[in-house]
């Protein structure tokens, strides 16, 4: 099974309201993607065009900071804007 997809039917509840907002172009047009696959990173919210990627940080991240330090990093080199907001949760 495609692990972004599996991601995608298994939203987190913070996740789903986030997407409620972001879906169909509802802020100014901007097209999100939800589980966004870039390089071996899944991001939870992607809008390609503009290069910017939003990360809701729930408490698991608290046991893979190296992990979300590393997937900023490379995101970053490749020209994306990363927010990463755990105050949503």
């Amino acid at each position: 099974m495609n692990r972004a997809g599996e991601l995608r039917r298994n939203l987190t509840p913070a996740e789903q309201r986030l997407w409620a907002v972001l879906r169909n172009q509802q802020i100014e047009g901007v097209g999100f993607r939800r589980q966004h696959a870039i390089g071996n990173f899944i991001v939870d919210f992607c809008a390609p065009h503009q290069k910017l990627v939003i990360e809701l940080d729930g408490s698991q991240h608290l046991e893979q900071e190296e992990y979300d330090a590393e997937r900023t990093a490379f995101l970053q080199s490749q020209g994306y804007r990363v927010y990463d907001s755990g105050i949503w949760m």
